[in-house]
């Protein structure tokens, strides 16, 4: 199944980076799936204390916890970027679907240890930043977004989320929230800026190419803009 999913984005990789929008069912803090929101699972039926049960394993601390889960999604997080880079490299088809699939099952795996990071601890930034990645990365864009906001919450000062969802919002079409973002980057980390424009490019191509619902002229608008700031762009960059 990640094998399916995952091959179709390969003719995307030279483009925004992203992955398909299709979700893969696994559990994530961003709602939806298996995983809910952080806190949110129920508490299982008690145990009888009259019972011959061997006394209960300590409860490991909630912020020990986090930070354990955390760097083990890390790891894994790391290792679906490794499969990425030889699924890219590779000639034969075989071998990068392999690849792929490791890549998905990785992914998968971050996204699992991220969110139970965040049982543990809700407010870490840094987890929330990963997991709007991971679920850019797979195409769940909507909730791509609602991680970001979280993380952004949380770290106002984030410039790599900033960018990542700005990718997220162009993917559904939000045109205006994905300019404000280019504006704040253009202002506070240029490089990211700079990225974003070639994807704002790109979008504009396909969407005159092939509206998918969007309005002519909100698609002529958007057009404009760029060119705007492109130029403006241009002309700072040469001072």
């Amino acid at each position: 199944m990640h094998r399916i999913l995952i091959c179709c984005v390969v003719m995307l990789a030279c483009g925004a980076g992203v992955w398909p929008a299709a979700a893969w069912g696994q559990g994530y803090p961003g709602g939806g799936g298996m995983g809910g929101r952080p806190g949110g699972m129920g508490t299982g039926g008690s145990i009888d204390p009259g019972g011959d049960q061997p006394p209960a394993a300590p409860t490991e601390k909630p912020d020990k916890a986090a930070t354990k889960a955390y760097n083990a999604g890390m790891k894994s997080l790391n290792k679906a970027r490794e499969y990425e880079d030889a699924a890219a490299k590779a000639t034969d088809a075989e071998k990068k679907g392999a690849a792929l699939d490791k890549a998905g099952d990785a992914y998968g795996k971050a996204l699992d240890q991220f969110t139970e990071a965040l049982r543990n601890k809700g407010d870490m930034a840094d987890a929330w930043n990963n997991v709007g990645y991971i679920h850019l990365r797979l195409g769940a864009y909507n909730e791509c977004i609602d991680d970001y906001n979280h993380a952004l919450t949380l770290k106002p000062d984030l410039m790599e989320a900033v960018a990542h969802r700005a990718e997220a919002l162009m993917a559904v079409d939000r045109l205006d929230d994905a300019k404000a973002s280019y504006m704040d980057l253009f202002s506070h980390a240029r490089p990211l800026a700079d990225q974003l424009m070639v994807s704002m490019q790109k979008w504009l191509e396909s969407h005159r190419a092939a509206p998918n619902g969007m309005r002519p002229a909100d698609i002529d608008a958007f057009g404009k803009w760029l060119q705007e700031r492109d130029g403006i762009a241009k002309q700072t960059a040469s001072t």
